[in-house]
């Protein structure tokens, strides 16, 4: 059974403080760059001159502390505009040290770790370390201290934990991170992957020292209204590199045509931090009730956390049915049953949950996880944590207790 939700009013108090602090720094952007309805308008073609997409790239840099940003439809996920982050800074020779343990499964081919022949960095000459989690599943911070090498262009971090049982990493560790990197060399760029962690604290990873971001615009800073797209925000130096790797050298961030979906990346942009402080609330529901079962959580219940919380649940049999429930409390496409099958990028079969309005958006309710041992779920997102909860007690009398 779920707990009192009484015993968590306390926390989602302090929560939605977080998102009113948050929502502050987004008016605040919208103010500055004097938003109005005629930036809604879109030009088609080329893309040249789209007044709406262009002050939105300023206004995402704003909100997010960074010199420059790219928030754009033309990138197809968050996996594609980290991969045009890393074409754009590294070069032939140059070394990528992960310093957070092994990427996500889909930046796998990217580097070059599975697959060949589909143009990775390793076939252009860039070569790739990682530095393991510690034994306690965190930055092995004393290796860190001597990790960068004269061949280190680019320190990766990877805010989010992932399909791995770890803590998603806080600002104040990145900023740590950033830190300890620049101690070593300052002209290493440390490059974070934000996905799942905009507006979980105050400031963003470009606000603390990181030289350049990116993530997806249908997870936390799309806030389940825009349709598609990724950015990148940084140095304004970096940000044009990744840009030319959009588009084309030469052309940059002056192209790409925003075909109409301004007001939605606007909108999303004054949503998301309400979007994300829900999810956050849904998350400590689902952690306490499922500790209260037996099974393993990460993060802890009373631990701090980002939109993704990961249940250890054992069986293939049960993390099948976890996300038949949550499919069945889905407002979309709730007469499906989700099936483990092969997705693009991914090395195992993935069973998957997520009857949402925007396809692949994990800022709504979705529940997923690798079919491979120990069967975790990984629940992501939610608009309302009421919603949470009602898929928590489907999945509750899913599975029963450990």
């Amino acid at each position: 059974m779920m707990p009192p939700e009484s015993i968590l009013l306390p926390i989602f108090y302090g929560i939605d403080a977080q998102v009113k602090q948050n929502l502050e720094r987004v008016l605040t952007a919208f103010r500055r760059h004097r938003v109005g309805s005629h930036h809604f308008s879109s030009v088609s073609g080329y893309g040249h001159d789209d007044i709406g997409r262009d002050t939105f790239d300023r206004v995402f840099a704003d909100v997010m502390g960074a010199e420059a940003a790219l928030a754009r439809s033309q990138f197809v996920s968050g996996t594609h505009a980290i991969a045009c982050a890393l074409y754009g800074v590294l070069r032939p020779g140059d070394e990528m040290l992960a310093v957070a343990g092994t990427p996500y499964d889909t930046l796998e081919e990217v580097i070059g770790l599975r697959s060949a022949g589909q143009g990775s960095l390793a076939e252009f000459g860039v070569s790739y370390r990682e530095l393991p989690l510690s034994a306690a599943n965190a930055i092995d911070w004393s290796a860190l201290a001597h990790a960068v090498g004269p061949k280190t262009r680019l320190v990766h971090i990877q805010r989010s934990c992932g399909y791995s049982w770890r803590s998603t990493l806080t600002i104040a560790e990145i900023e740590k991170i950033v830190r300890v990197v620049k101690d070593q060399n300052p002209a290493t760029v440390c490059f974070v992957d934000n996905c799942y962690g905009e507006f979980l604290e105050d400031r963003e990873p470009t606000a603390v020292g990181a030289d350049l971001m990116a993530g997806s615009l249908i997870k936390n800073p799309g806030g389940t209204i825009a349709p598609t797209g990724g950015y990148v925000a940084g140095r304004a130096d970096l940000v044009v590199a990744a840009a030319c790797r959009l588009t084309a050298p030469g052309i940059g961030a002056s192209g790409g045509s925003s075909l109409n979906q301004n007001r939605l990346l606007y909108q999303g942009l004054f949503l998301a931090p309400q979007m994300v402080g829900e999810a956050m609330k849904g998350n400590y529901l689902l952690a306490a009730t499922f500790d209260g079962l037996g099974y393993p959580v990460n993060p802890a219940p009373s631990a701090p956390r980002d939109v993704i919380q990961a249940i250890r649940l054992g069986s293939p049999k049960k993390l099948i049915a976890f996300c038949k429930a949550v499919q069945r409390h889905s407002p979309i496409d709730a007469y499906v049953e989700p099936v483990p099958a092969a997705m693009p990028g991914y090395d195992s079969e993935l069973v998957m949950a997520g009857g949402t309005f925007i396809d692949g958006s994990t800022s709504e309710l979705s529940a997923d996880g690798p079919l491979r041992e120990p069967y975790i779920v990984y629940c992501q997102g939610g608009t309302h944590w009421t919603h949470v909860a009602l898929a928590i007690e489907a999945a509750v009398e899913a599975i029963g207790p450990l």
